[in-house]
C-alpha cells in the first residue's frame, strides 16, 4: 500500500483514516492535502474505500495505485493547461500593444490635407477597377476601353455629386 503512495507523497502530504463501518466493513479515506495555496482542488480529491479487511488488503493497493496515476495525469493536465492559458494571455496582451502602438504611431503623423477639388476628376468606375458593382450607373461612354476618365471635362450634375461625397468622406474623417 505504501509503495504505492510514494509518487504521490513525493510533493504532498497525505491523510490516511481508517473507520470501522460495522463488523465486518472498515472504510478508509486517502485524502492529498493542498500542496501549494494557488493549487487546483482537483488535486485534494479524496479517495474512499470501504470493504471487508480481507478485501482491503487484497485490493487497496491496486486501487491506490490506480488513483495515484490519475492523479499525476490529473496534475499534469492541468499544469499544461495553465500553461497554455498563459502563453495564450501573453499572446494577447502583446497583440493589444502591438495594435495600441500602431494607433498612437498613425495619430501622431500629419494628417492629410483634405481639401475639396476646385474641377473634381471623375472617379474610375468601380466595375472596371476591381470588377464590382460602382457607385454610378455606368454610361455607355464610360464602359468604352479607349475613354479617358480625365480628358472630358465632368458634368456639372456629377461634379455637384461627387462634392457632397468628398464633403461627406470629410467629415467622417
Amino acid at each position: 500500500m505504501f509503495v504505492e503512495l510514494m509518487p504521490l507523497l513525493a510533493g504532498r502530504t497525505v491523510l490516511i483514516t481508517v473507520a470501522k463501518v460495522d463488523d465486518k466493513t472498515l472504510r478508509v479515506n486517502v485524502i492529498p492535502t493542498q500542496a501549494k495555496p494557488d493549487e487546483n482542488p482537483a488535486l485534494t480529491t479524496a479517495l474512499t474505500y470501504t470493504g471487508s479487511p480481507e478485501e482491503l488488503d487484497a485490493e487497496l493497493g491496486k486501487h491506490l495505485a490506480g488513483y495515484v496515476q490519475t492523479h499525476q495525469q490529473t496534475a499534469s493536465t492541468l499544469a499544461e493547461a495553465k500553461a497554455t492559458m498563459e502563453a495564450a494571455a501573453k499572446a494577447a496582451q502583446e497583440e493589444a500593444k502591438r495594435k495600441a502602438e500602431e494607433r498612437r504611431k498613425a495619430a501622431q503623423k500629419p494628417p492629410i490635407a483634405a481639401a475639396v477639388p476646385s474641377a473634381p476628376a471623375e472617379p474610375m468606375p468601380a466595375s472596371e477597377s476591381t470588377g464590382t458593382l460602382g457607385l454610378f450607373p455606368a454610361t455607355p461612354t464610360e464602359t468604352a476601353s479607349t475613354h479617358s476618365y480625365h480628358s472630358a471635362p465632368p458634368s456639372p450634375e456629377r461634379s455637384h455629386v461627387h462634392v457632397q461625397i468628398v464633403q461627406v468622406i470629410n467629415v467622417g474623417i
